[in-house]
């Protein structure tokens, strides 16, 4: 029996990209096929779209039965949808992808060359620049992964993207981690099976708008950070240190200048500055932990990760 490809791509308001991208993977699938004797699965995960996404997904369903779908009662974010996929997938290598073909479908048999022919577990492509991206993002996401990978547990390559093929082994691995606060990348990066990185110029979206906007790419940031590092702990604890030490400074410098000058220092000024000081210390530090606690009670209540409102999956 042909080895099958799952394509798990999570779709939100993506009408406009959603043709050119099913013509785009039927070219892919066609020639892979013949070239290399693989069958394909398409998984749409319809992400709670406001568009048309889900009818044009159904129209391309009757036809093709290759084409499989999911459909969530809400928008519950990209994670859920590609833990929604590699729940639900049946294929013996699995490919996670964007679809509004920013994630180059022409490396497709590059990376199953990589894990077939060379023996990786895992190909997953990185951007090698970031042309067309505003300046101010791309200095964030740069130093997004310098800190992350200075602080976390885990790796990551700059310019990392979700796109990705990995084979049945690493789907299981993957899914042994339910948590309910999901970082692909980092969870694809923690559990350590060999990926070969493969390179691709930044491809600017040509179909419809984005919807990450910088509020929502820090969020992500932040998760990425908190799922994988304590190191905002440590350093709330190095301030409470920090702020500990520097009261004994100032009651000292208090004490001495009173006793041996005769200088009183001014109460009201002084008062109100160590106030803001510790205070605002205090709630920063607060703030650390609270984000914490936050994911605990997320993950606590056991909540799931996605709801299906529709589906053909049999």
């Amino acid at each position: 029996m042909a080895n099958m490809i799952s394509l798990i791509i999570p779709c939100y308001n993506e009408e406009e990209s959603f043709a050119p991208l099913y013509e785009k993977l039927c070219s892919i699938s066609k020639d892979m096929k013949e070239r290399y004797g693989v069958a394909f699965e398409f998984l749409m995960i319809n992400d709670g779209s406001r568009d048309d996404t889900l009818s044009k997904i159904k129209e391309v369903a009757h036809l093709d039965s290759r084409v499989k779908y999911i459909s969530f009662s809400r928008n519950f974010g990209k994670e859920a949808a590609i833990y929604a996929g590699l729940q639900n997938c049946n294929g013996d290598y699995a490919v996670v992808m964007d679809a509004d073909l920013q994630h180059p479908p022409d490396m497709l048999p590059l990376m199953y060359e990589s894990i077939v022919t060379e023996g990786y577990d895992c190909a997953t492509a990185y951007r090698e620049n970031r042309e067309g991206e505003p300046k101010i993002r791309s200095f964030f996401a740069r130093n997004f992964y310098k800190l992350i990978n200075k602080i976390a547990q885990v790796k990551m390559t700059d310019g990392a993207t979700d796109f990705s093929m990995m084979t049945r082994q690493v789907v299981d691995a993957i899914l042994t981690m339910p948590e309910y606060n999901r970082f692909y990348k980092g969870i694809h990066s923690w559990v350590g099976f060999e990926t070969k990185w493969l390179p691709y110029k930044n491809i600017e979206r040509a179909y419809g708008t984005t919807t990450w906007s910088f509020t929502g790419l820090f969020r992500y940031s932040m998760e990425g950070i908190l799922s994988f590092s304590t190191a905002p702990l440590v350093i709330a604890s190095l301030m409470g240190i920090f702020l500990f030490f520097l009261s004994l400074l100032v009651i000292s410098y208090v004490i001495l200048r009173t006793v041996f000058f005769g200088d009183p220092v001014a109460g009201f000024p002084t008062l109100i500055s160590v106030i803001l000081f510790v205070g605002g210390g205090q709630f920063f530090c607060l703030g650390i932990i609270g984000q914490y606690i936050s994911k605990m009670y997320l993950e606590i209540k056991r909540r799931p990760a996605y709801l299906i409102k529709d589906s053909n999956l049999h």
